[in-house]
């Protein structure tokens, strides 16, 4: 038998292939086959059958209950980070601005920015870090624009405090969407969780994603 992808003779993709998250939710649904499975466990004898089937789907419900509280502590992880590298930049900036005319803009949008932290919901979520990420680009040009600045020592120590706190938030997004690609595979594991997880309106999650202007930078030349 041949293989479905062969990399000696299959055509390639010459110009490369830009991978993108697709910010879509999937609701899970079950055909009638399912439904059918759900209420025939009654009739088959003994009616014990029946007893162990509601057993079976209060075990999933209570993983889905606790798999959704491990999402939420993932995501409350990051949200940590985030709010600490806020605190990081702002003391960035006012280091920066007693050395440099520093854009007024950016303490207004660092003070915006920790005023909304720990925002509800995925894609809340998301935006904040992106906007976290891109003032921390402006403070990063800024440091890297003055070289004399890195030996000034509070502030060579904040811009490493902030270096470290982003490693730290990129290790957290993948604990996240690990989780997440957990719960994206589960809820549609047939039969007992995913006829759980239709009945309970569940759906799938959109996982962390680097944001157009990380990409765009990163397809820039740094040599």
């Amino acid at each position: 038998m041949a293989n479905e992808l062969d990399e000696m003779n299959a055509p390639e993709a010459e110009g490369g292939n830009d991978v993108k998250v697709i910010a879509k939710q999937l609701p899970v649904t079950v055909g009638a086959g399912s439904k059918v499975f759900d209420v025939i466990w009654w009739f088959l004898p003994p009616v014990i059958g029946g007893i162990v089937w509601l057993i079976m789907k209060a075990k999933a419900k209570n993983y889905f209950q606790q798999l959704q509280q491990k999402i939420q502590h993932d995501a409350s992880q990051i949200d940590n980070y985030l709010e600490q590298r806020v605190q990081i930049l702002q003391n960035c900036a006012r280091l920066l601005d007693k050395a440099i005319d520093l854009d007024k803009e950016t303490f207004t949008k660092i003070a915006q920015y920790r005023s909304n932290a720990g925002a509800e919901g995925d894609g809340a979520r998301m935006e904040y870090s992106e906007s976290v990420e891109n003032i921390a680009r402006s403070v990063n040009i800024a440091f890297e624009n003055y070289p004399d600045l890195k030996a000034h020592r509070e502030l060579a120590d904040a811009m490493q405090q902030n270096s470290y706190l982003q490693r730290e938030i990129t290790a957290a997004r993948e604990v996240y969407n690990d989780t997440v690609n957990t719960w994206n595979r589960e809820i549609f594991s047939w039969p007992t969780k995913q006829i759980v997880a239709a009945k309970a309106g569940y759906t799938t999650r959109i996982p962390y994603a680097a944001s157009k202007e990380t990409k765009e930078a990163a397809r820039g030349v740094f040599f």
